[in-house]
């Protein structure tokens, strides 16, 4: 947050467990919190206020319980949780020293994510993961539509399969970040940790690992991967999670993201109107990537992803149909970036 509080709102429990901050420096931060860098006692840390706000209750619940669960996690994949007052909506962690993302970050990443997907979460108080629903089916139908095609029925039926096997995976209790993206990554000399979970969940870790392949579709900075490194960084998750990325369920998640019309704009503006519908219209930029950029890359990989013979297969024909379609009605689009922010 840019200025809005100088001085941390660190209140009565933290101040008793902790002491006074010394050396308080205020850091950047989304609009929804304050953030700033502190020391306790000699010790470096963080501070970060919830501010007043829609669900900001909820939001300060689903990063304590995500830090206390991925906690579990040898070597760490969060930084520690030093202290935490609901009242205040503010919580403490320790700082950790990041340094630069290597060339090839998205390994250690991908890694990182897989062992926080599998941080115990037994009698952890988070809610489920929120799939796509008939609606998304609908608008991204109706685009297609919209688009000049003629025959939608089969890949809509697809679709409507896809939203049950999703919610049948949903079970899992897999410990989600909800929103992995770079810059919520710490790269270190002690590997990656993972930031700002206000948007925790638990659900199928696909999901977020299909991010490597679907281009971050819930972050500002949408990037893609060269194939070699896309392979080894799923390689990396698979080990670290201990399992294997089956290519159907993959095509799932991905197809996903894809249909959703709010995974093209920032989270203030989600559940507002038919994002897909508004595509059609108008572009419009979040970072440096337009929303028809990244709906083409996304149509792209479902296209080249889903088998013709595998339950998305007619979604995939049509994907594939739509891209060429932008393409042609919009020849100025142009491909995610290769290079993190």
């Amino acid at each position: 947050m840019r200025g809005m509080r100088s001085v941390p709102l660190l209140g009565d429990v933290l101040t008793a467990q902790l002491g006074a901050p010394k050396r308080v420096k205020t850091l950047s931060s989304s609009p929804r919190s304050a953030v700033w860098r502190a020391a306790f006692g000699g010790t470096p840390a963080v501070i970060k206020h919830l501010v007043p706000g829609d669900g900001a209750d909820d939001f300060f619940a689903r990063e304590v319980a995500a830090l206390q669960a991925a906690s579990a996690v040898q070597p760490p994949v969060v930084p520690r949780l030093l202290g935490a007052d609901p009242v205040e909506r503010t919580l403490v962690t320790e700082y950790v020293e990041e340094r630069p993302p290597a060339a090839n970050w998205v390994v250690a990443y991908a890694a990182a994510l897989g062992r926080l997907h599998g941080a115990p979460t037994e009698g952890v108080d988070l809610p489920r993961w929120n799939g796509p629903t008939s609606a998304d089916v609908e608008a991204f139908v109706k685009l297609a539509a919209w688009l000049g095609a003629t025959d939608t029925d089969k890949a809509s039926a697809e679709l409507e399969d896809l939203l049950t096997r999703l919610k049948t995976r949903s079970s899992r209790r897999d410990l989600l970040h909800g929103d992995p993206c770079p810059t919520n990554d710490l790269h270190t000399a002690q590997g990656v940790r993972f930031i700002d979970f206000e948007q925790a969940s638990l659900g199928d870790g696909m999901v977020e690992s299909a991010y490597l392949r679907i281009g971050f579709p819930t972050c500002w900075c949408s990037t893609t991967q060269p194939p070699e490194l896309l392979a080894e960084a799923e390689a990396a998750y698979s080990a670290a999670s201990g399992r294997t990325i089956d290519e159907h369920e993959l095509a799932d998640a991905c197809t996903s993201w894809t249909i959703r019309g709010d995974a093209l704009v920032e989270r203030a503006f989600r559940e507002t109107q038919d994002h897909l519908a508004r595509l059609a219209v108008e572009d419009w930029k979040w970072w440096t990537v337009s929303a028809r950029d990244r709906l083409a890359y996304r149509l792209g990989v479902i296209g080249g992803l889903a088998a013709d013979d595998g339950p998305l297969g007619e979604t995939a024909r049509l994907a594939g149909w739509m891209r060429a379609a932008m393409l042609a009605r919009w020849p100025g689009l142009r491909p995610l970036p290769a290079k993190r922010p």
